[in-house]
């Protein structure tokens, strides 16, 4: 089970893992939903008044979707996480929900085209995958909320990511009409925004995705009579589908009490996030149709990092309060700091190093802060080779090489032998024109070569050839004394 930083008189103690981490207060207010709200997570909530009296009553089961039309988890996918994370924060059991069976018919929520046909095997294998994803996603984020938060048994027990193919593959097409069909209403399906939407578009709206919103409901029914889930969570272009689950609840539970009865209000509510966006209007985490993955196969842990250091500045204050556990007087000081130097983007490299740290845990954090330091800030003091190395692991900018090489031929052939520069003409132009650099230091002349004790930690030569082509010459360990 997942090794957590446990608290002993107010001191923060040497996990199994080795981790040692200082602790951080994090202020937790009265009330869960309020600071939802203040977070930014609440676009539509049901009924917030008896939300509010249930939370507080006794622990609830809250369930949120996962589309699998890919294998990995996006920056998109943190909003809905973070929203679960803040509830088992507060002693609530979250399940994470993937449409293994929902992902074979595509949701027409917020598309203007009906998706391709999905592979069966793919949406099978997508599961597999994202299963994975989110336990690796719980089990690092209770490792950083452990550091933020207090004294939280909750954090011990990972959620149960289930897949809804788990139930759906068991109905015939009879029962599930007889189940829920019989108390969907057409005109109140045909009303749901999605439906209208495209109904209106050229290409118009298949039987198949017109009946996804009961599937969904269905979901939610299921996991509401067989786990007493009450809280479904969504995006904001799911609040109709969520309506939709909550009205079969209430008929499924009451099935003799008349239309529009209060009987038929059901111990069952729903919450919808903003879809994140930029301030300009953009959909968030994409950039020439690539998505920003949790996954580092698929996104650098130093791309991960340097996406977050380059958000705006009308961002950056609204993704510290989603994507970070900082409490609110923390987050501003912060925003003070940062005023006041803008260019230092304070607040940027602080929510960087939080949601990486979260993701991709504090090692994640130390590789990437090194490499931002090493290709744009050229800060080479107090690092070691091991650092280096580390931030540097299968990057092909790292080269080993024997003591003798580095130290006895001049940095200019070295440059052009491991390919930091074409050639050897254009290695030895560029120094002609001052442009080569070793450990941030103008290599003076062609024959220069550089001396062991100039060599980061003995061991590392930096070449440089102009403000950003770099290449990292590491003597290997067993050359040196």
């Amino acid at each position: 089970m997942l090794a957590v930083l446990r608290r002993h008189g107010g001191r923060c103690t040497r996990s199994a893992r080795g981790i040692v981490k200082g602790c951080r207060a994090y202020a937790v207010p009265a009330s869960l939903l309020e600071d939802l709200t203040y977070r930014g997570f609440v676009h539509h909530v049901t009924r917030p008044e008896a939300l509010q009296a249930a939370l507080k009553s006794k622990p609830q089961v809250v369930y949120a979707g996962v589309d699998p039309t890919a294998g990995s988890l996006h920056i998109g996918h943190l909003v809905p996480l973070m929203c679960l994370l803040h509830f088992q924060l507060r002693g609530h059991k979250v399940i994470p929900l993937i449409g293994g069976a929902t992902g074979r018919v595509g949701d027409p929520s917020g598309r203007k085209t009906e998706r391709q046909p999905a592979d069966t095997n793919q949406v099978a294998n997508n599961v597999a995958s994202l299963t994975k994803s989110i336990q690796t996603f719980f089990q690092r984020a209770f490792v950083y909320a452990d550091a933020r938060t207090s004294n939280n048994e909750e954090l011990s027990v990972l959620p149960s990511v289930t897949s809804n193919l788990d139930w759906h593959q068991g109905i015939s097409l009879l029962d599930f009409l007889q189940t829920v069909g019989i108390h969907a209403r057409v005109n109140t399906m045909l009303n749901r925004e999605s439906v209208r939407a495209r109904l209106t578009s050229q290409r118009g709206l298949s039987f198949t995705e017109f009946t996804y919103q009961l599937l969904q409901a269905y979901d939610f029914y299921h996991l509401h009579k067989h786990i007493g889930c009450s809280i479904q969570v969504g995006g904001s272009d799911q609040w109709g589908n969520i309506l939709a689950g909550i009205e079969l609840i209430g008929r499924l539970e009451n099935p003799s009490a008349p239309e529009q009865s209060s009987e038929l209000e059901p111990k069952a509510f729903g919450l919808t996030t903003p879809l994140l966006t930029t301030a300009s209007g953009e959909k968030f985490g994409k950039s020439a149709g690539n998505a920003v993955w949790l996954d580092e196969n698929l996104t650098s842990v130093f791309d991960f990092y340097q996406y977050f250091v380059k958000v705006d500045d009308a961002d950056v204050e609204r993704l510290l309060k989603l994507f970070t556990l900082l409490s609110r007087s923390e987050i501003v000081t912060i925003m003070e700091a940062h005023s006041a130097q803008p260019e230092s983007r304070i607040a940027q490299r602080r929510l960087a190093a939080e949601v990486t740290e979260m993701v991709h845990t504090h090692k994640g954090v130390a590789r990437a802060q090194t490499l931002t330091n090493l290709l744009f800030e050229s800060k080479y003091d107090g690092l070691t080779a091991n650092q280096i190395t580390s931030a540097f692991e299968q990057d092909p900018r790292l080269v080993m090489v024997d003591e003798e090489e580095l130290l006895d031929s001049p940095i200019m052939k070295l440059a052009a032998k491991y390919r930091l520069v074409s050639s050897a003409s254009a290695s030895r132009n560029l120094v002609q024109a001052r442009g080569l650099y070793v450990n941030n230091r103008t290599v003076p002349g062609p024959l220069y070569k550089v001396t062991k004790p100039e060599l980061i930690d003995g061991r590392v030569a930096i070449l440089r050839a102009g403000k950003d082509k770099i290449l990292v010459l590491v003597a290997n360990a067993s050359q040196t004394p």
